[in-house]
């Protein structure tokens, strides 16, 4: 007997985004090689911007960052290994293929400084703030 995997609807988008990034991102007969999208956090401080990819199971080398004008991609790929040694895969629900990631930038960023880092499943990117440009003003209402 095998592990069968129990869903009573195996295609239940759990809201609209979902069913979109999925009809989008299905493989059909003769498509493009499978891809994803890996979830993002941003965060701001007083000091950076800091963007957080969650890409579990990958190396530092399989990233890719281009910092362009006013953007910075992220780029990869994630292998899905295969091997069939003493095992085979019922479902598989992890996601593997390439992806790329464009975020745009505010004018604020020394883009000098800007420092990326992989550890535990999570590519960091800092990108701390120029101060000159980032003086904030307060203005007193009269």
């Amino acid at each position: 007997m095998g592990l069968i995997k129990y869903n009573n609807n195996d295609y239940r988008p759990t809201t609209f985004r979902h069913f979109v990034d999925r009809f989008f991102n299905d493989d059909f007969v003769g498509g493009a090689a499978p891809s994803f999208s890996p979830k993002v956090d941003i965060a701001e401080t007083d000091k950076e911007f800091e963007i957080q990819l969650h890409v579990p199971g990958m190396n530092k080398a399989d990233f890719k960052i281009d910092l362009n004008k006013d953007q910075i991609t992220v780029s990869g790929e994630r292998k899905f290994e295969n091997e069939k040694k003493d095992r085979n895969f019922h479902s598989v629900e992890s996601y593997y293929g390439s992806f790329n990631r464009t975020f745009y930038l505010p004018d604020v960023i020394n883009k000098e400084k800007v420092d990326a880092s992989y550890q535990d499943g999570i590519l960091t990117i800092s990108l701390p703030k120029d101060e000159k440009r980032a003086t904030k003003k307060h203005i007193a209402v009269k």
